[in-house]
């Protein structure tokens, strides 16, 4: 049966609320009803009800993202001591076969020193895989499902790529790529392209967002109607899609790197 918050939502808000207190007492007001920066209002952090009442310190899809990170943090530092040259065993040829996908990919778009950038698309890889699989557990919700999540990726990958690309060829040099053939046409260039990678902040958060809490939706509703028959493919077409997401932006982050530290203009 679907549910709109994953298992740890309460848990770990109750955890919190017994070292802290109860957040709609103990919390600063900005942290429960947002600020104003220049004039425009960033909301607070701690989920609502639907009367407006604080239900913790943290949003589920905070929590979940924070329990796909500790996951990483534990899994793949053990998966890589238990690393055998001679006699490999099934999650090490696992990994490496992701590692060496990883790999082609980068070299493919990448043709500055790709392997730089390996440990770069393997962590945008693996942690948006995971958390797109989060939601093949009925007691789990994917924290690629919120928009919040989905672009600080987004955000990240453009924060990113455009700094490898300053740090490349300089902030002066890195400019001049968005500025046209001539300098004649520079002035409507420059900013179109612009608009058009900063844009790309926006398409990477969308396509993730829109792909995974579409499916995720759908998989519940039939779920729901049709617990006995419907899983399994629904579930086949969920991990399906996990893998597939998680590879168009990891993709996608490759290019934009590639672009980057291209020295054609």
């Amino acid at each position: 049966m679907h549910h709109s918050v994953s298992i740890l939502f309460e848990i770990v808000n109750k955890i919190l609320a017994s070292l802290f207190g109860d957040p709609a007492h103990a919390a600063p007001s900005w942290w429960l009803d947002g600020v104003s920066i220049g004039g425009f209002h960033i909301a607070g952090i701690a989920p609502r009800g639907e009367h407006g009442e604080v239900l913790g310190w943290l949003p589920d899809h905070v929590i979940m993202a924070l329990f796909v990170l500790l996951l990483s943090a534990i899994f793949f530092p053990l998966a890589s001591r238990a690393f055998q040259k001679g006699a490999p065993g099934g999650v090490q040829n696992l990994l490496e076969l992701f590692v060496d996908f990883l790999r082609g990919v980068a070299k493919e778009n990448i043709h500055h020193h790709p392997e730089h950038y390996l440990a770069l698309a393997g962590g945008f890889f693996f942690f948006i895989t995971l958390s797109n699989l989060c939601g093949f557990f009925f007691f789990l919700q994917p924290p690629t499902a919120n928009l919040n999540v989905t672009f600080a990726l987004s955000i990240t990958c453009f924060i990113l790529y455009n700094a490898i690309g300053i740090k490349m060829h300089g902030p002066i040099g890195y400019l001049k790529r968005f500025m046209g053939p001539s300098l004649a046409l520079a002035i409507l260039v420059f900013p179109i392209e612009i608009i058009g990678n900063t844009a790309r902040m926006l398409s990477l958060a969308m396509r993730l967002y829109g792909n995974i809490f579409g499916e995720h939706t759908a998989t519940s509703n039939f779920v729901d109607l049709c617990p006995i028959l419907v899983p399994f493919p629904m579930n086949a077409l969920s991990i399906f899609t996990a893998f597939l997401q998680a590879y168009v932006f990891t993709l996608l982050t490759t290019v934009y790197i590639g672009e980057a530290t291209s020295h054609d203009h």
